[in-house]
């Protein structure tokens, strides 16, 4: 029979039209909600994601700033590029595209933006905000699995959800939502011994451990729920997940594909989160 497979384009889309319906209400009022994006150094991969996140600002009728900078940028210069765009009546999102070059602190560079415009949730109040469960910015690629998941009506309180992979990007906040939802959360990370042990107990499974096709169909419970976070690129080049899809789809109950998965799903909560900012800081 096979999983059902979790579209994450077309529910981006249908989400994308409630948020340009809200973005024109704002419009209406006079406030059209902006993000402004810092691009430092020219990697292709970031290139593409900024790009992607223009396109779609401006397909929503949102304001959409991009500040070109280049590798070798002082980190005091972009600390004054946020320092700017903090003050901006006109810009309610700030985001900072990583990585940034070894000798600037991403740290530092996040913990600037102010926290009311930290679209990203990256700074450490929102997080804190969010590790005790009150309304903040959530990060948008764990923000963007839970609505996946939810879209489906697939049970989460009192389930297993084992996330591999603890990046602060992904893995840790992407546990937290889960655990805020009632649901009882593993990690597993590199260093974790007989890694399908813990796998193969999960009700709904994450993995963002970047490596190509390195979930199989041993590694998952029957009837899970898999979610693949992972872009990478396997033997022939192609674009896959961290699933091993066609395996697993067999055995899974719920399977997101890659591409058209959380990818889409990330770019979405991002404008989320940006109309959310203007929304707050004019109400």
């Amino acid at each position: 029979m096979g999983a059902e497979i979790i579209d994450g384009k077309q529910l981006a889309e249908a989400l994308r039209k409630e948020i340009k319906a809200e973005a024109e209400q704002l419009t209406q009022q006079g406030i059209i909600p902006g993000l402004a994006v810092i691009l430092v150094g020219n990697d292709p991969a970031s290139r593409t994601y900024v790009k992607n996140k223009e396109k779609a600002c401006r397909a929503l009728g949102m304001k959409s700033v991009l500040i070109e900078l280049p590798e070798d940028v002082s980190e005091q210069a972009l600390l004054g590029h946020i320092a700017t765009l903090n003050e901006d009546p006109d810009i309610h999102g700030i985001l900072v595209q990583l990585p940034l070059p070894p000798h600037i602190n991403a740290q530092k560079i996040v913990e600037a933006i102010s926290p009311e415009k930290d679209v990203d949730g990256f700074h450490p109040i929102n997080i804190g905000r969010m590790m005790t469960g009150q309304d903040t910015f959530l990060p948008c690629t764990p923000h963007g699995i839970l609505k996946m998941v939810k879209s489906k009506g697939i049970r989460i309180e009192g389930k297993h959800v084992v996330v591999i992979g603890r990046s602060n990007i992904v893995g840790k906040p992407c546990g937290q939502l889960f655990l805020n939802e009632n649901a009882t959360v593993t990690y597993c990370h590199s260093k974790t011994a007989d890694l399908k042990s813990f796998t193969r107990q999960a009700d709904i499974l994450v993995s963002a451990v970047g490596k190509a096709k390195f979930i199989k169909a041993d590694f998952v419970k029957a009837g899970a729920a898999v979610i693949d976070v992972g872009m990478n690129r396997d033997a022939s080049g192609k674009l896959c997940g961290d699933v091993d899809f066609d395996e697993v789809k067999e055995k899974a109950s719920y399977i997101t594909p890659v591409p058209g998965g959380v990818g889409p799903m990330t770019i979405t909560m991002l404008l989320s989160n940006t109309v959310k900012a203007a929304k707050r800081l004019y109400r």
